[in-house]
């Protein structure tokens, strides 16, 4: 028996089209080539990335990701993170600014302790991105204790 080269759908030997999708057939009937299945695993051009590698990539750039993913996925758990991502790390961009601009407008007297400021918010940030991710990718809904709270109040309960 042959089958349809579009659908896979069994047909005649010697049909002109399938009955199930209405396909031209080729003479020879040769199978369907390796359609994707549901099982496969991999997403498809019909189904949404994971939520789980959605979330992570709300992290990956900080609030830039965060706000393109807030923009185009409207699934609570990749919201949360989203909304998460552009409060911490919109936040941490707005001190850094607020820190490197007193530090040129206060000369070079307190220099030393702006750069060490810079320096230990820096590595804060550097290690919650991290644990942000890897929390993300596991799943979990993990709630930085404040700016959760300013995401919710700003952006509405995810």
């Amino acid at each position: 028996m042959a089958h349809c080269t579009k659908c896979g759908a069994v047909v005649a030997d010697n049909a002109a089209f399938c009955a199930g999708c209405g396909a031209p057939q080729t003479a020879s009937g040769a199978a369907p080539s390796a359609a994707p299945s549901a099982s496969s695993g991999g997403a498809t051009a019909s189904q949404p990335m994971a939520e789980n590698v959605a979330g992570l990539l709300c992290y990956a750039l900080a609030w830039v990701t965060g706000l393109i993913f807030y923009f185009i996925d409207k699934r609570p758990y990749v919201r949360f993170h989203a909304t998460q991502s552009i409060v911490i790390f919109g936040g941490l961009q707005i001190i850094y600014f607020v820190v490197f601009g007193f530090g040129i407008a206060g000369g070079l007297a307190g220099l030393g302790f702006i750069w060490l400021f810079y320096a230990l918010v820096d590595l804060v940030a550097f290690i919650l991105w991290i644990v942000l991710m890897i929390k993300a990718y596991q799943g979990e809904r993990f709630r930085v204790p404040v700016a959760a709270d300013i995401a919710e109040k700003i952006f509405g309960k995810a």
